[in-house]
């Protein structure tokens, strides 16, 4: 095939004469017809709905297999300057995801008035057998065209759906009371109602009653049944908000419409009861679509410059976070900007004591390994190209980073030119905190709940994943 389309003219055009084109139906051709076309009927798209259909399972739309005659007459037969007219259409059989389909087109019949030419137009399965027939009318084109194909743009679906089993887990669990701190914003009203109404928190709003009860207004949301306790300003409802989890009355908050670092601040204060042995630490939780599973990026929130001390509870709480959801032996790649370690820098050196701590059980349930680059840490083939010999290069399940800097601008990074969700949460202290932005999307808000709701949930007597 080369780079241009040719078309047939009315007056070239004979009885019998024919055209095909052949498609290979995947998940991204239902997906991408769904997105473009609105038409979001789960029987073409949720695999657990289309079990109780008809057929038993995911259909591809009928217009999708039909869109595949309109290719064939506006490219091939009668080509470029075809004009459709008309299309009728007999459905026959379910197009699957993975078969291969043909769609022909014959001409049956030429009308001189106006250049009309009607077409038998017919598309088949791998098996030769028909899953759609029909006939179209055409206005043919009358003079002859060469024209370059056109370049289509790339296209990548983002699929944010990495975390839909612990998302659905934690649905599955009773909710939880979390303190919802200083939510004065119609988004902080509204993110704590939508974690309520997903099954996964049962929020009690802490702040000034007056500029609550103003939010909500603004959100136009209702506010009957959630417990407000009113409180004079930010600061009392952060110190509020420690108080009641010390007391046991939440089990997490969530930050509502004040800085992080006021919130934070009360959370670690000398004698708040909320800290730990633990250093305190942030993880993204990230559902890439490039990346096929989901990744943690920690820490890059709290620890501005972490020395290797707290580099060790940093990757420790993340590790903890994984085996909560279930993974077994979380794999770590402290990242560092070469794989090789260099006195020079002092990132690598930290790298190679933690593989080191990891190995010595001063870091448990997880396979560590550093330095490692970027790339080497998340692609098998950058990894094998280098001759990096490692259980983790390749297919890291976090990325441990050598500073806050490092870590927020490759957070960012993926989340507005990877397509990444990134779900937000502090680790370390006696209960989650839940790190929200107004700009998160709804799915990361959620995820963040279930994260918290995961976290709050007390572990099986061996202390593993249930």
């Amino acid at each position: 095939m080369d780079g241009f389309l040719r078309n047939r003219t009315f007056d070239e055009l004979r009885p019998g004469d024919t055209a095909s084109i052949v498609r290979l139906v995947g998940r991204d051709d239902i997906d991408l017809f769904a997105a473009v076309s609105g038409d979001l009927n789960p029987a073409h798209l949720d695999a657990a709905f289309a079990r109780t259909g008809l057929f038993g399972h995911v259909v591809a739309h009928g217009m999708w297999t039909a869109a595949l005659v309109s290719a064939v007459l506006g490219t091939r037969l009668p080509g470029p300057g075809t004009i459709y007219l008309g299309q009728d259409l007999r459905f026959l059989k379910p197009v699957v995801p993975g078969d291969t389909i043909t769609a022909t087109v014959t001409v049956t019949e030429k009308r001189p008035e106006k250049r009309i030419v009607v077409l038998d137009t017919v598309c088949t399965d791998r098996k030769g057998e028909a899953v759609l027939r029909g006939t179209a009318t055409v206005i043919a084109p009358e003079h002859s065209i060469e024209w370059p194909r056109t370049r289509l743009p790339d296209v990548s679906l983002r699929r944010h759906d990495r975390y839909e089993a612990f998302v659905t887990r934690a649905r599955g669990l009773p909710p939880i009371r979390a303190a919802i701190v200083h939510p004065c914003s119609a988004a902080a009203i509204t993110g704590a109602l939508e974690a309520r109404e997903a099954g996964l928190l049962e929020p009690v709003l802490i702040g000034p009653e007056d500029k609550i009860r103003a939010a909500a207004d603004d959100a136009r949301v209702s506010l009957d049944g959630i417990e407000i306790v009113p409180v004079a300003h930010s600061h009392a409802a952060a110190a509020c908000a420690v108080e009641m989890a010390v007391a046991g009355k939440v089990a997490g908050l969530v930050k509502g419409s004040l800085h992080t670092d006021e919130l934070l601040c009360a959370v670690v204060a000398p004698g708040s009861g909320l800290r730990t042995e633990r250093r305190i630490s942030h993880v993204y939780a990230m559902d890439i679509p490039a990346y096929d599973k989901p990744l943690i990026v920690t820490d890059a929130a709290i620890n501005i410059q972490p020395t290797l001390e707290h580099k060790r509870d940093i990757c420790q709480n993340a590790v903890d976070l994984l085996r909560r959801l279930g993974m077994e032996e979380p794999k770590v790649a402290v990242l560092a900007a070469v794989e090789t370690v260099n006195p020079k820098m002092p990132a690598t050196l930290d790298a190679a004591a933690l593989t080191v701590m990891a190995a010595r059980g001063q870091i448990t349930g997880a396979k560590v390994d550093g330095p490692l680059a970027f790339d080497n840490a998340i692609s098998v083939d950058a990894a094998r190209t280098k001759g990096i010999v490692s259980p983790v290069a390749g297919q890291a399940d976090i990325l441990l980073v050598p500073d806050l800097e490092a870590g927020n601008m490759l957070a960012k990074q993926l989340i507005y030119f990877a397509g990444a969700t990134a779900a937000g949460l502090v680790l370390g202290a006696r209960v989650p905190i839940v790190l929200t932005s107004r700009a998160d999307p709804l799915s990361a808000r959620i995820a963040s709940a279930a994260l918290a709701r995961m976290v709050a949930a007390p572990l099986p007597a061996e202390g593993l994943p249930a």
